[in-house]
């Protein structure tokens, strides 16, 4: 088995594959784009579209966050299955991949896109993404109830795309503990897992980078 991961360790899509790979403590090849010259276009040279993270496994490139994860469960399983062998039970793992991957993170990337763009203020562009994001927490606060995970007890594809989505949506719109307070207990325990508190680890020294200033917690 020969695994290589092209990612870069701010990046909340790539912290969510890393997730994946710690929690089956799958050896791999990091190569961290941005760190090395030339990586960038050996990236772009496997996947042309240059977004990533981007899986590199015995010569074949797998692309996506989701279908990253998926293929390391098919091909390389562990001893935590992230996707359910029912399924019925996978349909709803994958359901609640695309809510946070959609409805977490995408309004949370707009307002980070909108100050680095230069298209408004940090209060404006925060302003944008908060509702979205009450929308979110709310159908949250109401589903994870009762539930260790985003799909009942087992950590599974839908918590690592939950980790790094609600790690950041928090920096830009915080989640209140008064009127979510079933969310923020499992964002806390989301970063007491340990492969998560591993991703969030990795990306510490970049924080500067984040263009709505990175808040003291966490």
């Amino acid at each position: 088995m020969a695994l290589t991961l092209y990612a870069h360790p701010f990046s909340s899509y790539c912290q969510k594959v890393l997730i994946a790979l710690w929690e089956n403590d799958l050896p791999f090849t990091y190569k961290v784009i941005g760190e090395e010259p030339g990586l960038a276009e050996e990236h772009r040279a496997l996947w042309p579209f240059g977004k990533f993270p981007t899986l590199v496994d015995d010569g074949q490139t797998v692309a996506e966050t989701s279908i990253i994860i998926e293929h390391l469960g098919l091909k390389h399983p562990g001893p935590v299955s992230l996707v359910p062998a029912d399924p019925e039970a996978a349909l709803e793992v994958r359901f609640l991949d695309r809510v946070f991957d959609n409805y977490v993170m995408t309004p949370t990337q707009q307002a980070v896109g909108t100050v680095l763009r230069g298209g408004g203020t940090r209060e404006e562009a925060m302003a944008i993404a908060m509702p979205g994001l009450e929308t979110a927490y709310a159908w949250l606060e109401d589903h994870l109830a009762g539930r260790t995970w985003a799909a009942g007890d087992s950590f599974t594809l839908a918590d690592c795309a939950a980790a790094p989505s609600l790690f950041y949506a928090d920096w830009v719109h915080q989640i209140d503990d008064a009127r979510f307070p079933t969310l923020r207990a499992y964002r806390s325990r989301l970063l007491a897992r340990p492969s998560v508190a591993r991703a969030v680890d990795g990306g510490r020294p970049y924080r500067h980078y984040f263009p709505l200033g990175a808040p003291d917690r966490d």
